[in-house]
């Protein structure tokens, strides 16, 4: 069996002076799965993946991902891992609104020389050929400041410099929710075609459960967190 990408084990989690927002016992993504996880607003989904990738920390227990263990790496090492390995489309999108479009794309590769090998020596092509993928197409919006652009148009902006570089791991924090129903079909087929061709793993987190079937494995965090159960019996 492969080593999983995503392994954690009895994490506790609760932000300081407030109740217990994780309990997970177990949670796992294997090594080219795409994992849809489903959880109502405010249910800790955002905590979690923070918690993946290293930005917050938990109480208890662990958590490794692509074979290191989150809590004993030192700050640089896990920006570090974060640069090279994991790509995130993060759910305020993150962009910065004085770059163009094709510039928001590049900036992975400025911090990381592994994710600008794998982009090849042609990387601007490549950040065009991932815009093109997700509908932005257009040569002179691609020079654009990111700012200018739509809301839908800059979640696909997010999307293009999360898979830039192939990471091993992408991470979707709620990466639809500015899209209509046929855009987002689309955006979640290519997403998942693009990891494909690359080998990653994709942990896709929303409130919408109508998704789950476009995966190969679906997760609600109700089913794995007991904190959830927890509060649900008290009210």
């Amino acid at each position: 069996m492969s080593r999983p990408v995503i392994d954690i084990r009895d994490i506790a989690f609760a932000w300081k002076q407030g109740p217990q927002v994780l309990d997970i016992p177990a949670f796992r993504v294997d090594a080219g799965e795409r994992v849809f996880l489903r959880g109502p607003s405010g249910s800790g989904k955002s905590t979690l993946l923070g918690l993946i990738a290293g930005v917050l920390a938990p109480q208890s227990g662990s958590i490794h991902v692509l074979g290191e263990d989150m809590s004993a790496l030192s700050p640089p090492r896990r920006d570090r891992l974060r640069a090279d390995h994991v790509g995130v489309i993060f759910q305020m999108f993150n962009l910065v609104p004085y770059l163009s479009v094709t510039g928001n794309v590049l900036l992975p590769l400025r911090f990381s020389p592994a994710r600008r090998k794998a982009a090849g020596s042609d990387a601007e092509g490549e950040a065009r050929r991932l815009l093109a993928r997700l509908g932005l197409e257009d040569a002179q919006m691609l020079k654009r400041r990111v700012s200018d652009l739509s809301v839908g148009q800059q979640q696909r902006v997010a999307a293009a410099r999360a898979l830039i570089g192939a990471p091993k791991l992408i991470i979707a924090d709620e990466p639809t929710s500015a899209l209509d129903a046929d855009a987002r079909d689309r955006f979640i087929a290519l997403l998942s075609e693009e990891v494909a061709r690359t080998g990653a793993s994709l942990l896709f987190v929303s409130h919408d459960a109508s998704l789950a079937p476009l995966f190969t494995r679906a997760v609600d965090l109700a089913a794995i967190n007991r904190a959830m159960n927890r509060a649900g019996a008290a009210a």
